[in-house]
């Protein structure tokens, strides 16, 4: 059952789901695993990274996880790791839409919310002179507004504890090219060791992903929600450095997913997340899910 399909609007499904909060994690999350996925979890036996993911929401509760998963709190995460060289430069962090100073921006930044929005609540912006401040107003008032103690709608325990939703204007970042394009580079990090890379590239036109092995080895034949790549890219001459990177920032978790860039060889942080997906998202092969569930030790 695909039910974006029945339940088109965002927001729509988004009130449904605030107006089942009563519902216990254990039940709502095996409810929401078999409408999405197709079949029901095994909780007491789980074998699948997706089946893990969502014990991982209900038991693991570490609260540092709650600092990482904001994008402005997470620079204090990673400044105390000895990594405050990769952030971003931070050019503002506010409250509303009307607060942010549009005259001493730069030509170029990106706006993002601290809670995410699955990668959606980003605004790229090229040209200050010429981009559309009423649709940059409109945009960002569509975003979810996250406030302290609210349940998330996939039961993502982390995001409970996190401030309300704030706006943060980072420096614009682009690759060699120069065309604007920036290839986003996964890390996920099972137990301090790095276990699997993917690497996102045009996410917001033709967006294509492909996975690498631990031993940094292609995998071709394995796809989950985005056409995969004909012909893959070089990884960074400096890739063992960012695992070095992620595996330092993922130390203190069972499971994390870290997310790096890397501009003319410079190593850039983008964020950790702990619930990519949300535990959603179907592999081909499905013994993939399999394979990753085996790297994950929810409790040591």
């Amino acid at each position: 059952m695909n039910y974006k399909s029945v339940f088109r609007s965002q927001s729509l499904r988004v009130k449904i789901l605030k107006l089942l909060n009563w519902i216990p994690d254990s039940l709502m999350l095996r409810i929401q695993y078999r409408i999405k996925m197709g079949y029901w979890p095994s909780f007491k036996h789980p074998k699948r990274f997706t089946e893990k993911l969502q014990l991982y929401k209900m038991r693991y509760r570490n609260p540092k996880m709650s600092q990482c998963v904001d994008k402005y709190d997470v620079r204090e995460y990673v400044e105390g790791k000895g990594l405050g060289h990769i952030l971003n430069e931070l050019l503002g962090v506010y409250n509303s839409f009307e607060e942010i100073d549009f005259v001493n921006l730069p030509n170029q930044f990106v706006i993002k919310s601290t809670t995410g929005g699955g990668g959606l609540n980003v605004i790229v912006v090229r040209d200050k002179q010429r981009c559309d401040k009423e649709i940059i107003r409109q945009q960002i008032a569509s975003w979810n507004i996250h406030t302290l103690g609210m349940i998330s709608s996939g039961r993502e325990w982390a995001y409970k504890n996190m401030p309300r939703t704030r706006i943060i204007i980072e420096q614009y970042l682009e690759d060699s090219t120069g065309t604007g394009k920036l290839s986003d580079y996964k890390l996920m990090i099972f137990n301090g060791r790095f276990k699997l890379l993917w690497v996102d590239r045009d996410r917001y036109s033709n967006h294509h992903r492909g996975f690498w092995d631990e031993n940094l080895n292609f995998m071709p034949d394995v796809y989950s929600d985005h056409e995969t790549f004909t012909t893959p890219p070089e990884l960074p001459d400096n890739i063992n450095e960012m695992i070095k990177v992620a595996e330092v920032l993922s130390a203190d978790f069972p499971y994390s997913r870290v997310d790096l860039y890397n501009c003319q060889g410079k190593i850039f942080f983008g964020e950790i997340t702990f619930y990519p997906w949300s535990g959603y998202v179907k592999f081909t092969p499905d013994s993939f899910d399999i394979k990753l569930g085996n790297y994950f030790t929810l409790y040591q």
